[in-house]
């Protein structure tokens, strides 16, 4: 990895060694990608300010996070299907994220369940939870999580129905792939590292919901399933309930509007989560950076604001910290690393971001998460 400089390099990798079913349902966002483009273009437009002849010399990247020491303002963002990306991937991020100092959290749509990554890893890591109409296999959910003693319960709140993402259904993603097929042979062919870590792998299809779907065998079904699971008529009551069951640290994600923020703080939730789904849901809304001053703005210090959409470096991670967020969110920006090179790959990710947040914080002026507000970026 010495030639590896930056995410975008992991990334090419990833899409060289991972088949293109796989790195596709990553990589791309639902119907036209315009909130994909979005989260990457708004975050770029935004300026720094060099400031000189100022002792930096005792930089500090660590923080708080849902009042836990973290040795950087990241948190691994929960992906669905990460094993598929690289054997086992689940486990290896959370490793990856635990040896680094930082929060890791689990899909619900996960290959690895939370009790194999509970068995293989040193500490707790948080989950996250789609809530469907089944109710008893939500409460069985929070209850394998409570168990597994996860630190933190993150409700993701933006996919009561799913946007449509159209490479999904041209590549004809499944869970586990479909080997007899000529097109994924001829890729699978070429991709022999992965294909021999999948086969090697503890799972191949969804850890968490295996015994609750009749068919795990494809993902068309379980897409069929969610769709027909996840509830429409979610409400902000019903967190009332998740709170009856989950006794922890509770994460709402997916909060794009002031208002809806603002309900969240009538939940009682320790921390919300500025998210558009990483442009997989809503086409056509704003960027997930343009809202969050506003986000910020509604809940001022009554809540701790987390941010999650186009982060691919430091200089992201230190745009979001100025506008208001407490810490970020990345999933792509890991998982490029993850389907490229595995735990090392991970861990690769994250030296990258907390090098370039510590240049960028040097070359601003200041030493510390806590000093980095609006007056690092040119008005």
């Amino acid at each position: 990895m010495k030639h590896i400089t930056c995410i975008e390099d992991l990334r090419e990798v990833h899409q060289r060694r991972v088949p293109k079913a796989f790195f596709d349902y990553v990589d791309h966002g639902s119907y036209s990608e315009d909130t994909l483009r979005a989260n990457r273009d708004d975050l770029q437009k935004l300026k720094f300010r060099q400031r000189v002849l100022v002792d930096i010399s005792k930089r500090d990247l660590t923080t708080n996070i849902l009042g836990e020491k973290s040795n950087l303002p990241l948190i691994l963002a929960p992906v669905g299907s990460a094993g598929m990306q690289y054997g086992d991937g689940e486990i290896h991020a959370c490793r990856a994220a635990q040896a680094a100092g930082i929060p890791y959290t689990l899909s619900t749509m996960s290959i690895n369940s939370i009790e194999d990554v509970a068995e293989n890893v040193e500490k707790p890591f948080w989950f996250q939870l789609y809530v469907m109409k089944d109710r008893g296999f939500i409460k069985a959910l929070i209850e394998r999580a409570i168990a597994a003693k996860c630190s933190a319960l993150v409700l993701t709140v933006d996919l009561q129905v799913i946007g449509q993402r159209h490479q999904d259904i041209k590549n004809g993603l499944s869970v586990p792939p479909q080997l007899f097929n000529l097109k994924n042979l001829i890729d699978f062919a070429s991709k022999p590292s992965w294909l021999l870590g999948t086969l090697r792998a503890k799972r191949r299809n969804f850890g968490n919901i295996a015994g609750h779907v009749k068919n795990t065998n494809d993902l068309g079904s379980v897409s069929a399933w969610t769709a027909s699971q996840f509830d429409t008529t979610l409400n902000w009551k019903d967190i009332d309930w998740i709170r009856s069951i989950w006794p922890g640290k509770l994460i709402v994600k997916g909060i794009h509007d002031a208002e809806d923020a603002r309900e969240v703080l009538k939940t009682g939730a320790n921390a919300l989560v500025v998210s558009n789904h990483g442009g997989r849901q809503l086409d056509g809304a704003p960027s997930s950076i343009s809202v969050l001053p506003k986000v910020v703005d509604a809940v001022g210090s009554e809540i701790e604001v987390m941010f999650d959409g186009g982060i691919r470096s430091g200089q992201d991670v230190m745009r979001a910290l100025a506008l208001g967020a407490k810490s970020c969110m990345i999933g792509r920006a890991y998982i490029y690393g993850l389907g490229a090179f595995g735990q090392p790959g991970v861990a690769k990710a994250l030296d990258i971001i907390a090098n370039e947040l510590s240049v960028t914080m040097g070359l601003c002026g200041v030493n510390s998460i806590e000093e980095i507000d609006g007056h690092v970026l040119v008005k």
